[in-house]
């Protein structure tokens, strides 16, 4: 089984290396103020999507607290004072 994860995960790093060698040219991004940035079109597509997952684990960020939040107190609002019966007893 730890073959075959580590050969689907060199399989997905050799076709993002491709991709990243296919996509070299590069490209200008234009700002407001005439600000232009110009880089190879990989690390702006991988940079885009860095962002976009930092994002969406922020966003994620107030639910998962507010979540556990919740649970703590349920779990202070049901703790047992006995231990519960046993079955077949």
């Amino acid at each position: 089984m730890r073959a075959l994860t580590w050969a689907i995960r060199l399989t997905i790093f050799v076709l993002l290396v491709a991709f990243a060698a296919k996509n070299a040219d590069p490209v200008t991004l234009r700002f407001y103020f005439d600000l232009a940035l110009q880089a190879p079109l990989v690390l702006v597509l991988f940079g885009f999507f860095a962002a976009g997952a930092l994002f969406g684990m922020l966003a994620l960020i107030g639910s998962l607290l507010r979540q556990r939040r919740e649970i703590a107190s349920l779990k202070k609002r049901t703790e047992p004072s006995a231990p519960p019966p046993v079955a077949g007893m």
